[in-house]
């Protein structure tokens, strides 16, 4: 289990700093423009704290996979985890419109893989705490 946890979090410390690119990428000066200021600054801002948590959750896994193991704090931090990433794995599946990827051959890439690997993220933090 110590590589599954050393390996998610070498991936969460790769999506941590691709949500850099989500700004120009989802093109924000325009799309966000319509809204208030207070709007448009709560994603910018909320983006980031993700981003920022995501990178210390891989922080976490790489450099304490064993503790997370071997130690009951670790398997009530992995059992936490896992209910927040089973979640996440749930709003893939039923929170966003298949519009958004259905008929798209990138999007519906994406969203399969991501599909794939919240099911193995949340499978690894269960797994440690059972």
């Amino acid at each position: 289990m110590e590589l599954h946890l050393k390996i998610i979090g070498w991936f969460f410390i790769a999506l941590a700093g691709v949500h850099a690119i989500f700004p120009p990428y989802f093109q924000w000066k325009k799309e966000l423009a319509p809204l208030s200021l207070i709007n448009r600054q709560m994603m910018v801002v909320h983006t980031f704290f993700i981003a920022l948590v995501v990178l210390l959750m891989g922080i976490l896994c790489v450099t304490s996979a064993e503790e997370l193991i071997q130690t009951a704090l670790g398997r009530r931090v992995s059992l936490g985890l896992g209910i927040f990433w089973g979640i996440r794995l749930l709003v893939q599946l039923f929170g966003y419109s298949p519009k958004l990827w259905k008929g798209k051959a990138f999007e519906t890439v994406v969203h399969i893989l991501f599909t794939i690997f919240w099911i193995y993220v949340t499978w690894a933090f269960w797994r440690v705490y059972l």
